[in-house]
């Protein structure tokens, strides 16, 4: 009995370890109005950062502001591509456009209104940063603290080079 229950438990573990290294096959929209497939969006050329992100979110705007400031040295330097996703619902989405066109943010911004993305990625919390090759999640992380850009590109620099 105890070789079945660890037999079983391995196998949930190892599927749900699989499972994840897959970017889901999600539909997302622009701002604009306009549906778009998320592996579609992805940089086919190199990593992608998703972004998952909510306009009441003060940690996920900190982040994705910190990042901002960056981002046309990190493009240069590794051709990485930003999407950022966020996961208002249909009482917040109507802010989305303004708030990005605000900030002047230099990425695009898809909309996961009905958390079709956020629930195929299981992500608890936001915001939840995570790293595309090849259609592969290769790296993800939750929650933002000051600096953490810093490390997010290191982690794009490994990856551009392998």
């Amino acid at each position: 009995m105890k070789k079945q229950i660890l037999f079983f438990c391995f196998a949930i573990i190892s599927f749900s370890t699989i499972a994840q290294n897959d970017l889901p096959n999600a539909d997302l929209t622009t701002i604009e109005g306009k549906s778009i497939n998320l592996i579609d969006a992805t940089n086919e050329d190199g990593i992608t950062i998703v972004s998952l992100w909510a306009t009441w979110c003060v940690p996920c705007l900190k982040e994705l502001d910190a990042i901002n400031d960056v981002y046309d040295e990190w493009q240069e330097e590794t051709n990485v591509e930003l999407l950022a996703v966020s996961v208002d619902d249909s009482r917040t989405i109507k802010r989305v456009k303004s708030l990005v066109n605000g900030k002047d943010w230099d990425y695009t911004v898809l909309l996961d209104t009905n958390s079709d993305l956020k629930r195929a990625l299981n992500a608890s919390s936001i915001p939840l940063t995570i790293l595309v090759k090849d259609g592969k999640i290769v790296y993800e992380h939750s929650g933002y603290s000051p600096g953490a850009e810093s490390e997010l590109f290191e982690k794009i620099k490994e990856l551009s080079n392998d």
